[in-house]
């Protein structure tokens, strides 16, 4: 035997004998949504779907709760990895005892605003006096709608706060009431043009309530430091700049996953929430957190402004 095919056998024999070891499985995440799926997931579904996840070494399970108000608690509980939260519901959480951190933002800018009818008597915020407004769940609306109202010289004493559930369109369309609180900027103008009533949006950070992000992760304080946190976060980037660079494709990934989707309200709410999305999600700003906490404290929501340390991070 020649001794270049000796030496390619002995090669062939060596490789034959050494262990197979199996490839690494990917890390688990799971990770609760503050909704059903819809298009302000459009990043976490991408990083998903897009294989920006796999990427980082992370199999992440992506899962609508039965009970929006419920994944911070399960999160905290144990019982998840990390949540899809709202940046003033966490600082509540967090006065509560609950141990939760903030590792990322998904929306950089709130999505609630206030709406009318635009054929509607409501065509300044100072014509809402004596009126009704209508919000879905019992939690920050009194404190957005007095600075709101705050802002043209009312007080929330000068309307009536009326809970209509989850029917906020259905109730401003009926005159049930004439204004609502808790609509989305991204949806429900939508839906109401759709129903051929457009709304009028009055949006809180033009009108006395700080900006804040709408929507954040969150995880329990003692996974902050999981090199698993920083990896998701760099995905979700990744999938977000994807998302920035190539709209048509994203939408059309995130719609090949989820077809029920498919339709003209949550095509335009994907078109109106992707400039809204975090393209740095790690970066975090102190200063802006400190200012709405301090806006929740003149509104006697919290007691004192806690460091922002304590409640948000950015992942390393």
């Amino acid at each position: 035997m020649r001794p270049i095919l000796r030496r390619a056998a002995l090669a062939l024999t060596m490789a034959l004998a050494l262990p197979v070891i199996p490839a690494m499985a990917a890390d688990k995440l799971t990770v609760l949504l503050d909704w059903f799926v819809n298009p302000d997931h459009a990043p976490l579904v991408i990083a998903k779907e897009g294989g920006f996840f796999a990427r980082h070494d992370l199999d992440v399970d992506l899962i609508a709760p039965a009970d929006a108000s419920a994944p911070p608690r399960l999160v905290a509980a144990g019982q998840a990895d990390i949540a899809v939260s709202y940046q003033p519901d966490l600082m509540l959480q967090v006065k509560e005892g609950l141990p939760l951190v903030r590792i990322g933002t998904l929306v950089e800018t709130p999505l609630n605003c206030l709406i009318v009818l635009k054929d509607g008597p409501i065509k300044t915020l100072a014509d809402l006096k004596g009126k009704k407004v209508g919000y879905s769940v019992a939690s920050l609306q009194d404190a957005y709608i007095g600075a709101i109202l705050g802002s043209a010289g009312l007080t929330a004493k000068d309307v009536e706060m009326v809970n209509v559930n989850f029917n906020l369109t259905t109730a401003l369309m009926s005159g049930q009431v004439d204004a609502v609180i808790d609509g989305y900027r991204n949806f429900e103008l939508t839906q109401l043009a759709i129903e051929g009533k457009p709304g009028i949006a009055f949006f809180p950070e033009e009108h006395g309530v700080p900006p804040y992000d709408e929507l954040v992760y969150v995880t329990r304080k003692d996974l902050a430091t999981d090199p698993r946190m920083a990896r998701f976060i760099a995905a979700v980037e990744e999938a977000t700049i994807f998302l920035t660079n190539h709209p048509d494709e994203g939408l059309a990934l995130f719609l090949k996953a989820h077809p029920d989707l498919d339709d003209k309200l949550n095509r335009t709410a994907y078109a109106d929430t992707l400039p809204r999305f975090a393209k740095r999600p790690a970066a975090l700003d102190p200063g802006r957190y400190d200012r709405f906490a301090a806006f929740l404290k003149d509104k006697g929501l919290l007691d004192t402004i806690p460091p922002v340390e304590s409640y948000a991070i950015a992942p390393r």
